[in-house]
């Protein structure tokens, strides 16, 4: 099993960053791919970025040019940096972790871009 736990999220100014963070607990050793989802109210969740060892990062293309994923493997960490947010990036974020026994999920974290 794999525990995820979100932090960082919060209000942010329209133009503004902010940088979220998730850290895992478990069966951390075996994850292959760490990334960020997020969920708006009457629309699936959507990728926002994934990085898997060993391969260049996904971003979704709403988000492209605007974030930047990183993984911290020794701290089993992974980071998504959002710049020049916009009302639109406003949503639910989730963690979310896999490894050849499972796909894991976070509890998600609110973000909300408004003036």
């Amino acid at each position: 099993q794999v525990h995820l736990v979100e932090s960082g999220g919060g209000l942010v100014q329209p133009g503004g960053s902010l940088r979220l963070s998730c850290k895992a607990s478990g069966s951390v050793p075996w994850l292959n791919t760490m990334g960020w989802y997020r969920q708006t109210p009457g629309k699936q969740r959507e990728l926002v970025a994934s990085l898997t060892r060993g391969r260049d990062p996904r971003y979704g293309a709403s988000v492209e040019g605007r974030v930047t994923i990183s993984r911290d493997n020794a701290q089993y960490m992974v980071y998504l940096q959002m710049n020049s947010l916009k009302p639109d990036d406003s949503g639910v974020y989730y963690c979310n972790a896999r490894s050849n026994d499972g796909n894991y999920w976070g509890q998600g974290i609110q973000v909300t871009v408004s003036a």
